[in-house]
């Protein structure tokens, strides 16, 4: 075992502070990561603050991580000291399932394990990146392509990804009328992913104070959800319509813009269940579907798209000190777009 500093909740709704944790030895097929940089994302907030469920504490989140290979277990044969990689949501599988057969390992069927606050394997709890190091099994380590700055490439691990599977998914490219959801640190993501795949973007926003932010991502519409007349104006004029907001949304109404034989992917997590009418569905041929984040081979073609297009996350890099207040920069929509902690200001 090896002891490396972490910011940590202690407690569900507690604020992190420093500790130190234990990482496991470095095994055979393992990869030592000396992190960088870790996204903050909006899960990160609903877990320590026990939303989604029971967890153990003390809890290190962080499941946006950038970093420089330190060591490599004997049979590592994919990554070499000194690469530049990433982590991203999970850490493990069964590996033997249907799913995880087919390359779909985010859908385990005995369970995924998350890069923090699940039990892995061999009974520990997994701790994520809010550390200044981690040791994760080969298998799930990502290559970050060169030219990728590391701390604006972190949010591309969750956020990027969560973003890039359902755009490939319904086929988002030239010719498809995509609208987005939300401009955060999500949104931002997928109108850069969705316009470099060629696809028509629109952003629905509550407000209209980051149109000129959405237009210069790449957006050609810019609507306020909040306005009436949007629905009116819009109806049925798109292929796809992206959820990544958090808030209750009316379903049937956002299946009002849905065009024939199109489909509302739901990717953010509204605090209770939704509903919609099924005349909402029956009228068009349309569809109701979400998406998890993708599988590590997906990841990775993720990633060496967005360094192909020079695509990045428009980040606020911050020392760990700042991780609390940051939580609740969030919470208010207070940054421009994704936080990302410097963990060298962990030592």
């Amino acid at each position: 075992m090896s002891i490396t500093n972490a910011y940590a909740a202690p407690a569900a709704g507690a604020p992190l502070a420093p500790t130190t944790i234990q990482r496991r030895e470095v095994g055979p097929r393992d990869v030592l990561i000396d992190i960088s940089y870790c996204g903050i994302c909006h899960t990160d907030i609903h877990i320590v603050r026990g939303e989604w469920g029971e967890r153990s504490y003390p809890l290190v989140p962080g499941h946006e991580i950038a970093g420089v290979v330190a060591a490599v277990g004997s049979e590592v044969t994919r990554h070499r000291q000194g690469d530049v990689v990433g982590v991203g949501c999970m850490v493990n599988s069964c590996r033997e399932c249907v799913n995880c057969q087919a390359g779909e390992e985010q859908y385990c069927v005995k369970g995924v394990i998350g890069t923090y606050g699940d039990t892995d394997h061999d009974g520990t709890i997994t701790q994520g990146g809010y550390a200044n190091q981690i040791v994760v099994a080969e298998d799930f380590v990502l290559r970050i392509p060169d030219g990728l700055d590391q701390a604006s490439a972190a949010p591309l691990l969750c956020a990027g990804i969560t973003m890039y599977a359902p755009l490939r998914r319904w086929g988002a490219g030239p010719g498809k009328r995509v609208a987005i959801v939300g401009l955060g640190g999500l949104g931002h993501i997928g109108v850069k992913l969705a316009t470099a795949l060629g696809a028509e973007v629109t952003v629905l926003s509550q407000t209209l104070k980051k149109r000129e932010d959405g237009l210069a991502l790449g957006a050609t519409g810019y609507f306020a959800s909040s306005d009436p007349a949007t629905f009116s104006t819009l109806a049925g004029s798109f292929d796809l319509v992206i959820s990544t907001v958090n808030a209750q949304l009316d379903i049937d109404a956002y299946l009002s813009l849905v065009g024939l034989g199109g489909t509302l992917v739901c990717i953010g997590i509204p605090p209770a269940p939704l509903s919609v009418h099924p005349f909402s569905l029956i009228g068009g041929r349309k569809a109701v579907t979400g998406s998890l984040f993708g599988d590590i081979t997906q990841t990775q073609e993720m990633l060496d798209f967005c360094a192909e297009h020079n695509i990045t996350a428009d980040v606020e890099i911050i020392p760990a000190e700042k991780i609390n207040e940051a939580y609740e920069r969030v919470l208010a929509s207070d940054v421009r777009y994704r936080f990302v902690i410097d963990t060298a200001t962990l030592s």
